[in-house]
């Protein structure tokens, strides 16, 4: 209920400013609803009055201009091509009334969801770390597209449907009463029951409606992450499995749309029956008496006229009520993004010089979701300027430690300070665009290499691009492409190696004013000798930069100036490479086994040597 009401905030606060639009719009829709009725009211009176010589049932305020005019029936009787152009002049009127219409509800609309779209991207972008992580992207996309398109069709089409309907009631109503109280009542006998079926159907459906939003929205996720991931569903050989989850994902948002269109079938069919039934007793009860005389021929055409008409805006009530209750649903599902706390401002926070000792003090760490100890008492300096590798196994919280530096998540014990100052005091977008991390998996965009390198910087220069390639050992691979710096690397770098990409990243990072930079294991996909000659261009070019170095590569790990050993989620040991490999221990056991293999493929290598010169 609390969302509904602050799904109705929304929209009214998105209909603020647009108030010229929407009253031109609404007097637009006031005219076609007279105009509408004025049609079968004008032939009554020409039956009535012009053929048939019986007094008119016009109000006196429009007969005494038209006898100052001298428009009688003797008149109007030798001029019938009057009465042909006088409905002609209308049905161009209720046009041009239609087009301004349509256009300003357009407009009002458009511009409605524009703000909306913007709001909510607006609002993701502040988020914290920990809602992307938990959200499904596909859904957020249908959010702030289809469920918007849902709102925008919404306020151009059935807002002025419910007015309209409205207007044509009591217009109808007004008129027909003060021909014939009892045949008005006849002819509106089963109105009550299209209400009470409108009801109906607006409860069952809204329910359903807001089931085939939250499947459409499952099966764009699943659509989503195959997309993303189709080079890794390829790798594995998994299309088919990914056919059948996308088939049952598919079949189910299928389900939920049946049961909305099987409601949709059993309330028009419902409503048709209903209508034509009223259209019958109106018609019944009119011929019984204009055959008595009790009314005129031109009555009878006003009442079966007037009750068509006004039987279709009262059926299509319901439809609109489905339609607003589905965009209700759309409403509450973006108000439910724009709910979510985003990331607290910071007024006060400090931006305090980076290139200081960063001490982690006693740090302890568990997710908000499962509350399991992640990291537990951790605490380790690294020296200004230095370079820190850590090393751990799969879940020893290496990852975590990164979050926990570029404050996406902060410590739930203990503290982190950089040069002294607590990093939960420190502006966070200061400290984000000061601390360079390099992802193993980095995200491109679909997008030329030089825009990919050139947009962690505006106003980059092709000279500095250039230039952080050389030293991500990257500026080869750009030579050979087919456009060189021109080449489109396609969404997510997906025509790029995992090399090449990483490589990619860190030219990127390079470009920011950096004080800490972060390598992720994103050195894991070039060979050894670039990650050599990467770290050696480092050491030349990014002086007093405070480097960390996660990775597995004992070969790049051996170079850091202090090694951190984590396991499970604690500081097990810390020291130099030659120190800890005389140490018992995780590192002197990946150590052993890595100078194993390499001595075996060394040897396999020599084995093969003479048959490949043979």
């Amino acid at each position: 209920m609390e969302r509904k009401a602050s799904g109705g905030r929304l929209l009214l606060r998105l209909l603020r400013g647009h108030g010229p639009q929407l009253t031109g719009a609404l007097l637009c829709t006031v005219g076609m609803t007279i105009i509408t009725y004025l049609t079968p009211l004008l032939i009554s009176e020409v039956v009535d009055c012009v053929l048939d010589g019986k007094p008119s049932a016009l109000p006196e305020w429009v007969l005494t201009p038209l006898r100052a005019l001298s428009v009688n029936r003797d008149w109007l009787r030798n001029r019938m091509w009057v009465l042909a152009i006088a409905l002609v002049l209308l049905s161009l009127v209720n046009g041009v009334f239609t087009y301004f219409k349509g256009r300003l509800n357009a407009q009002a609309s458009e511009r409605i969801a524009q703000k909306m779209r913007d709001r909510v991207f607006a609002h993701l972008q502040s988020l914290p770390f920990a809602y992307h992580v938990q959200a499904q992207t596909g859904d957020l996309i249908q959010r702030c597209t289809s469920d918007v398109e849902t709102v925008r069709r919404f306020l151009a089409v059935q807002i002025m449907e419910i007015v309209s309907a409205l207007l044509m009631i009591v217009i109808a109503l007004a008129v027909l009463l003060q021909r014939s109280v009892p045949l008005t009542l006849y002819s509106i006998v089963l109105v009550p029951a299209l209400f009470v079926f409108a009801g109906w159907f607006f409860t069952r459906v809204h329910k359903s409606f807001q089931a085939a939003d939250e499947a459409e929205g499952s099966m764009s996720a699943v659509l989503q992450e195959n997309l993303s991931g189709v080079r890794v569903v390829r790798a594995f050989g998994q299309q088919q499995r990914e056919v059948e989850k996308f088939d049952r994902v598919n079949k189910d948002f299928r389900d939920k749309c049946k049961v909305v269109n099987d409601l949709l079938a059993v309330y028009w069919s419902g409503g048709d029956a209903i209508s034509i039934f009223q259209q019958l007793i109106t018609l019944g009860v009119c011929v019984v008496a204009a055959v008595k005389g009790e009314i005129s021929t031109g009555t009878l055409i006003l009442f079966t006229s007037y009750v068509a008409q006004l039987l279709w805006p009262v059926r299509q009530l319901g439809r609109t009520l489905s339609d607003s209750g589905k965009s209700m649903v759309a409403i509450e599902r973006i108000q439910a993004i724009l709910d979510a706390e985003p990331e607290p401002e910071e007024p006060n926070a400090l931006q305090p010089p980076l290139n200081g000792d960063i001490v982690f003090d006693h740090v302890s760490f568990a997710y908000p979701d499962d509350h399991v100890p992640v990291l537990t008492d951790v605490s380790f300096t690294i020296k200004a300027g230095s370079t820190a590798a850590i090393l751990g196994g799969t879940g020893s919280g290496k990852s975590t430690l990164l979050y926990l530096l570029q404050r996406l998540y902060e410590p739930t014990g203990g503290k982190i300070t950089i040069g002294g100052t607590d990093i939960t005091k420190i502006d966070r977008r200061y400290l984000r665009a000061h601390v360079g991390l390099i992802l193993q998996e980095p995200f491109l965009y679909s997008k030329t290499i030089e825009e990919n390198v050139g947009i962690a910087r505006e106003h980059t220069s092709h000279a500095e691009a250039e230039r952080a390639a050389e030293i991500a050992s990257a500026a080869s691979f750009i030579r050979q492409a087919d456009k060189g710096w021109e080449t489109v690397v396609g969404e997510r770098g997906v025509t790029l190696s995992g090399g090449q990409k990483q490589r990619l990243a860190i030219a990127r990072t390079l470009l920011k004013d950096n004080s800490i930079l972060v390598f992720d294991d994103s050195l894991s996909a070039v060979d050894t000798e670039t990650d050599a000659q990467i770290r050696a261009a480092l050491n030349r070019e990014e002086r007093g930069v405070t480097t960390l170095i996660i990775s597995h590569r004992i070969t790049t790990l051996s170079q850091a100036d202090q090694i951190i050993v984590l396991e499970d989620g604690q500081v097990a040991a810390t020291g130099t490479h030659e120190e800890l490999c005389h140490q018992p221990g995780l590192y002197q056991r990946i150590n052993s086994i890595q100078n194993t293999l390499e001595e075996e493929l060394a040897a396999t290598g020599k084995e093969e040597t003479p048959h490949a010169s043979h």
